[in-house]
């Protein structure tokens, strides 16, 4: 009875150490396709982010943009920074939250444009 006992402990042991060899394979297979994707498009985003200190997805957030478009990033800007405007009983806090979103998103559009260029530049010459 103990014999059996310990072999469907074992066998239990077997399967969850290959699942989760299995999983930590997947992940690591995941992430390193992600971090290539990214080495691949957001070198320039990620030295945005560094400089400015805030991440797309942040600056996106607060202005509460889903697509860059800078109509809309211009108009949530200037109604957020008359909303959080000190003299009206806003929070300078706030508002320079909302300052700093708008130049993250402003050098991402940049990036976006001349990586458009850059393509357009070489599509001409092939």
């Amino acid at each position: 009875m103990a014999k059996y006992l310990a072999q469907i402990v074992v066998m239990g042991v077997q399967v969850v150490g290959r699942a989760f060899a299995r999983a930590l394979q997947q992940e690591y297979a995941a992430s390193q396709a992600a971090a290539r994707a990214r080495s691949r498009t957001g070198q320039q985003s990620a030295a945005a982010s560094s400089i400015t200190g805030m991440s797309l997805q942040e600056a996106q957030q607060i202005l509460n943009v889903s697509t860059l478009t800078p109509e809309e990033i211009q108009k949530n800007y200037e109604h957020l920074f008359k909303v959080n405007d000190k003299s009206v009983g806003g929070s300078f806090y706030l508002q320079s939250k909302v300052v700093r979103a708008k130049e993250r998103l402003d050098e991402e559009l940049s990036i976006q444009t001349q990586n458009q260029k850059d393509q357009s530049q070489q599509n001409t010459e092939t």
